[in-house]
């Protein structure tokens, strides 16, 4: 594996070096190069050297210019406004260093100087309760950064809180006592998820129904509340049962939507039962968290209800019970300390961001969060219908995951089939879950995860504009040219000029490397998502542009193929890291 310094790095580089010479006295100074629409790139950092330095900043700039040697690397160098330099790369140092990026399994990309280990909290549907719209974007972000932060290097330990523990508990657990056969299957063979959950669902059903109607049971079923926190054998073992039953139903879901997601990584809220009382006491005897009322909470400064008193984190109630703090502070102690993180990342909606500043803010008063362990939340926004409203069926339901799921399929297959030319019914219909699921994830991924974002299956499934299908119709189309090429293969050659549209698909497939790390630092897939689409973009144009098996000589031929393959490449790449197929035809 050969990392490959990128072109804005070995000009950044470069133009530093020639900085320190002329200004030996500025120390080690950041030219602040970025891309520009002038030249290749621009660097802007000599205004505020030569400020501090007070030196007249073109005749800095100049001097700069001199110091540069231009050749393999820059061709051209320009002074321009008042002291910014304009700097064009040279077309074979372009070509070599995508060269080096092909012959590279990572396509150069380095991995992270210092990695640590992320313990990242996404996904968390509920036991014995449906999934809905509303759990997609926990697991398509939490899956494409799991994706994003292992290909960077860092150690990353995946936790699906799921909600399998409470007083709704004691309610399923007494009626399926009283009624034993309720979650039996009709058949011994394989359960489908469909089946699980219809179960589950008619239970919940029938226990609501009976709790709410017979205080007879209401008193049975809130003391087997008190029997499953004691850890009362015949309690726990019917409550495994609920948890084996949603999880059949959940890895079903999460089947569909093309996640792996492995059993042991599946820690529920009722796996921090046995730290509870302790993370009490280390807060109370630290000082952290006061008694009030009987509960145990801790107080801040900034954070008051509406009639201006003080809002407290409640990490024990006054009768005894745990609320989600204690449980949320219990899983973090349990993250650093057993599991050595050193960063901590909960994808959440965003609505629930108050409680997790008051939960990290307090794990640092206990000294569980310091300054070598980072508790970030990635807090997503709503998903909302066509009409800009939180999405819900016409019923006023909340949408079901699977339905949702399953009509983007049913889409998908009708632009597929529209579209395919030699493709079997059965190659049809597996295309289609590729492009359907792949719409949702990246219709999802392609919004910054703070922003609410509408779900219009119509535009998700468009093979315009910024879509998955867009992408994959890219890959599958550089497939068809590589297939056709029959002799002709891949080269590259770093001796031709390139045309404009060669150039600028060249600059930005360099750039893969530099913006993963942005991506994985900044915990935000939806940098690489655009990052796709722009690559997907200016291939399109370098095709309309620059014709690849009619090029003018053999080596153009060649050296255009080797563009489209290491495009395909980094596509395919990416798009992998966002939890997307690319089908090889389409």
């Amino acid at each position: 594996m050969a990392s490959v310094p990128s072109l804005a790095s070995s000009v950044d580089q470069r133009v530093a070096d020639a900085l320190a010479s002329a200004l030996p006295e500025a120390g080690a100074a950041d030219p602040l190069l970025r891309r520009s629409d002038r030249a290749d790139f621009q660097a802007n950092g000599i205004l505020a050297l030569a400020k501090k330095a007070k030196a007249n900043p073109r005749e800095l700039a100049a001097t700069v210019v001199d110091a540069i040697a231009s050749g393999d690397l820059i061709r051209e160098i320009e002074v321009s406004g008042p002291g910014f330099l304009n700097i064009t790369v040279s077309d074979r140092a372009i070509i070599e260093t995508l060269a080096a990026r092909a012959a590279d399994d990572r396509l150069g990309v380095p991995l992270a100087e210092h990695p640590g280990t992320t313990v990242i909290d996404y996904a968390q549907p509920n036991v014995a309760k449906e999934m809905h719209v509303g759990h997609l974007r926990s697991a398509v972000i939490g899956a494409a950064m799991v994706e994003i932060l292992e290909f960077t290097g860092e150690k990353v330990v995946r936790r699906h809180h799921i909600g399998d523990w409470g007083t709704q508990f004691g309610m399923l657990i007494q009626y399926l006592l009283e009624h034993p056969h309720e979650l039996d299957h009709k058949a011994d063979g394989e359960v489908s998820g469909e089946e699980a959950m219809s179960n589950l669902n008619r239970l919940y059903k029938a226990s609501r129904a009976l709790f709410d109607s017979d205080e007879e049971f209401k008193t049975r079923a809130r003391a087997r509340v008190v029997d499953l926190q004691a850890g009362e054998p015949e309690t726990l073992a019917l409550w495994q049962r609920f948890v084996d039953e949603s999880k059949i139903y959940f890895y079903s879901v999460f089947d569909k939507l093309d996640m792996d997601i492995q059993d042991p990584d599946v820690v529920g809220e009722s796996g921090y039962n046995d730290m509870l009382v302790e993370t009490c006491e280390l807060l109370e005897d630290s000082g952290v968290a006061v008694r009030s009322n009987g509960a145990l909470c801790v107080f801040f400064d900034d954070v008051k209800g509406p009639d201006g008193n003080p809002t407290p984190l409640i990490v024990q109630k006054s009768d005894g019970g745990f609320g989600y703090a204690a449980t949320d502070l219990s899983a973090i102690r349990d993250r650093v300390g057993n599991l050595h993180a050193t960063t901590l990342l909960y994808v959440v909606d965003a609505r629930q961001s108050l409680h997790f500043k008051m939960v990290f803010e307090t794990a640092r008063r206990a000294g569980w969060l310091n300054d070598g362990v980072k508790a970030v939340q990635l807090a997503f926004g709503t998903v909302l219908g066509k009409d800009g409203k939180p999405f819900k069926t016409r019923e006023g339901e909340t949408v079901r995951l699977v339905d949702l799921l399953d009509e983007a399929i049913d889409r998908a297959a009708a632009v597929v089939r529209e579209k395919a030319q030699d493709l079997s019914e059965a190659e049809i219909g597996e295309r289609a879950v590729q492009v359907g699921i792949g719409a949702v994830k990246y219709a999802d991924l392609s919004t910054s995860a703070a922003r609410d974002y509408k779900f219009d299956l119509d535009q998700m499934v468009s093979l315009t504009g910024d879509t998955s299908v867009y992408l994959q119709y890219a890959y599958a189309r550089i497939q068809s040219i590589l297939r056709k090429a029959g002799d002709a293969r891949p080269a590259a050659h770093p001796e031709l000029a390139l045309a404009p549209a060669e150039r600028a698909l060249g600059l930005h497939l360099d750039h893969f490397g530099d913006l993963l790390a942005e991506a994985a630092a900044d915990h935000a897939p939806h940098k690489l998502a655009a990052y796709l689409y722009q690559v997907a973009s200016l291939y399109t144009t370098f095709y309309s542009e620059c014709p690849v098996l009619k090029a003018e000589t053999p080596e153009q031929i060649a050296n255009r193929l080797f563009l489209c393959d290491l495009t395909a490449r980094t596509l395919t790449k990416g798009m992998s890291l966002l939890g997307i197929r690319t089908p090889e035809k389409l």
